[in-house]
């Protein structure tokens, strides 16, 4: 047989390549948006990770969870960001947009609070099925942990079962669990394909996924239509040629 014990490769590629981009015409506005956006990166970092450290139960509410940073600090901490930016922070567009931010942020990230045992722990017996499971383009989104950026994109999971089964749509809530975090996109990849190895342990999985990056279409090189993909593959997937060549076709197809 060809199968060996499951190792994995991770591959990275941009569809188009960045332009070496000189510094040569940064000038105020340069500055303001680096210094802004590492204002908003460090203020998200401390409410998102702050969460880490709690019990990760999903159906908690925010309120009544125990973090570092508090509601009411994040909330701060974005009224300071629109001071940054605004010279009346209370004007009626205004008044309500660190609830509003920090409101959208608990459905944003909510990866935290999901368990990647729970989704993938109920399983159904694969009656003899030893052929390729493919969920293609499976719809995600997700946040740059560098600029807080949204980047998006679709991904496609794919697994060979060896006794059990799981429900499809399990696949496309690991997707989400991961990439309603700050993230990037190869963390997003390997991340999903780990958990597939760890939880259903099949003969082979691969995750592939295509995203355009909005801090690349709206700063720095500013390619609008550049796609980055990402792969990891596991098991019969990275030992064995015709595996690729079946799922890439079923991707394709």
């Amino acid at each position: 047989m060809f199968w060996r014990r499951p190792r994995s490769i991770f591959t990275t590629t941009v569809a188009t390549w960045p332009f070496k981009v000189g510094l040569r015409n940064a000038g105020a506005t340069d500055a303001f948006s680096v210094s802004l956006l590492s204002m908003i990166t460090s203020a998200a970092a401390h409410f998102v990770l702050g969460k880490r450290s709690v019990r990760r139960n999903r159906f908690a509410k925010w309120e009544s969870m125990t973090m570092k940073t508090t509601r009411n600090e994040a909330m701060l901490a974005v009224k300071t960001l629109l001071g940054y930016l605004e010279d009346d922070v209370d004007r009626e567009g205004l008044l309500d947009t660190p609830k509003r931010v920090i409101d959208s942020w608990s459905e944003i990230f909510a990866g935290y609070d999901m368990n990647p045992s729970e989704i993938l722990s109920s399983t159904f017996n694969g009656e003899g099925y030893d052929g390729i499971v493919l969920l293609k383009d499976i719809e995600f989104h997700s946040t740059c942990e560098h600029h807080l950026q949204p980047f998006n994109g679709k991904a496609h999971v794919a697994y060979i079962p060896v006794e059990r089964i799981v429900g499809i749509s399990k696949l496309s809530r690991i997707v989400d669990l991961h990439a309603r975090r700050l993230q990037n996109q190869e963390r997003i990849t390997k991340g999903i394909a780990d958990d597939l190895e760890t939880h259903l342990k099949p003969l082979g999985c691969a995750v592939i996924m295509e995203a355009s990056h909005g801090c690349m279409r709206c700063r720095g090189v500013k390619q609008q239509n550049a796609i980055m993909s990402t792969s990891a593959m596991k098991g019969v997937f990275f030992d064995n040629a015709e595996a690729r060549q079946e799922l890439f076709q079923l991707i394709k197809n």
